[in-house]
């Protein structure tokens, strides 16, 4: 029965897919459009093609447009590979013709597949990590709208009234973001004065009433120092009070998604052991689900799960130049930056962490050198705790850790 390696090159409306046997010859080469009955049938066909013998499938996207096609092949059974856009690319000038097509692409990733042994299989993907990879990824896009309106906030607000922007941190007080969608401009505010301003925040959702003082005397000092009317103030004004109540309505969204994304978390079966960890609690806990599947088997070791997380320094040797460590080009961010603010959390509450932290500066390493040296250390006992399934528990300073 004949070994057959099927590469497919992923779009949005249509794959192209390139079968080849063990002798690299092209036995099936096709366009498909991305919908479940014709994809099914192209399977049918391949497998028919293989009488029975071993199909082994290769793609070069693990999400977007290749959703549908990696859900049926997991879903019959089938041994799929996950190569990057980048491995083929690189990959396809090794192959005679300097032209690129679709169908070239396909038979690369093809060929690459029957060629390599070190490629990971892609599984089956759990449902709460689906589920916490959509939530935190929304996460990530309204964090970045919400400081991005706080921006052009603050940018509108200098151009007319500078003093009230210097007075509040508006990435931090509600307050003064309720106080905006009120009262924008020096004249309002020294209209309305100290003692009336801080009853209507009282009444607009300022909880506190020495917080409603304090703002309130803060914009209205801002105001009594400028007494100048900027040209463009009253559309300016109107801009601030938009951006004002946009922000507002971001961090409520930002607010309903992460208790969201703490419900779906804790439902997952080692919620507890990782959030167990110093430093990281729900929400890192489910950035790192999200990033992983939340299955360390597809990782083999913790040294490759190291090396995802660009924790794991790379060889950049050439010649009589030895032992230059880098940090390797690909790696996921997202799961850098989760390894690296739950470090810097632990630094501040675990004692244990703090000591290592300490003993690396001791040797000289920067603070960003010693954060990375802990998260390195702790990505491996999340991994022995994940593994085990067991909680962690601080020991003394100067033991590492012990897990319970």
């Amino acid at each position: 029965m004949p070994e057959l390696w099927a590469g497919t090159d992923a779009g949005k409306a249509e794959h192209h897919c390139t079968v080849i046997d063990i002798d690299g010859t092209t036995v099936l080469s096709r366009r498909v459009p991305n919908n479940e009955a014709e994809l099914l049938e192209l399977l049918g066909d391949v497998l028919g093609l293989a009488g029975g013998g071993r199909v082994t499938w290769a793609v070069d996207l693990n999400a977007g447009g290749a959703a549908l096609w990696i859900a049926l092949l997991v879903g019959h059974g089938q041994r799929l590979l996950y190569i990057p856009g980048r491995t083929v690319h690189h990959a396809s000038a090794a192959y005679r013709g300097s032209g690129k097509t679709d169908a070239k692409d396909a038979f690369v990733i093809a060929d690459t597949a029957r060629m390599r042994r070190d490629l990971q299989p892609l599984q089956e993907t759990d449902e709460i990590a689906v589920d916490l990879k959509i939530l935190t990824a929304r996460r990530m896009d309204l964090s970045a709208d919400r400081t991005r309106a706080i921006n052009r906030l603050r940018a509108q607000l200098l151009e007319y009234f500078p003093a009230l922007e210097r007075a509040f941190d508006y990435s931090t007080a509600k307050a003064a973001l309720i106080l905006l969608t009120g009262y924008q401009t020096p004249a309002a505010l020294r209209r309305v004065g100290r003692a009336r301003l801080a009853t209507w925040l009282k009444n607009h959702g300022v909880r506190y009433s020495g917080k409603a003082r304090s703002v309130a005397d803060a914009a209205v000092t801002a105001a009594e120092a400028q007494l100048t009317v900027v040209a463009g103030e009253k559309t300016a004004a109107k801009m601030v009070h938009t951006m004002a109540r946009e922000v507002m309505t971001l961090d409520q969204e930002l607010t309903e998604l992460e208790a969201l994304i703490e419900g779906r978390f804790r439902e997952h079966p080692d919620a507890a052991v990782i959030t167990s960890m110093p430093g990281i609690g729900d929400i890192l806990g489910a950035e790192f689900i999200a990033a992983t599947g939340g299955d360390m088997s597809a990782f083999g070791s913790p040294d490759r799960l190291a090396g995802v997380a660009g924790l794991a320094p790379v060889p950049r040797d050439s010649g009589k130049v030895s032992g230059n460590m880098k940090r390797p080009y690909r790696f996921s961010r997202r799961l850098l930056r989760m390894f690296y603010l739950s470090a810097n959390v632990a630094i501040g509450c675990c004692p244990v962490s703090k000591a290592f932290y300490q003993r690396k500066r001791g040797e000289g390493k920067s603070h960003k050198q010693a954060v990375l040296a802990l998260a390195r250390r702790r990505l491996n006992v999340l991994w022995a705790l994940i593994r085990d399934h067991r909680t962690f528990k601080a020991s003394t300073p100067g033991i590492v850790t012990q897990v319970a």
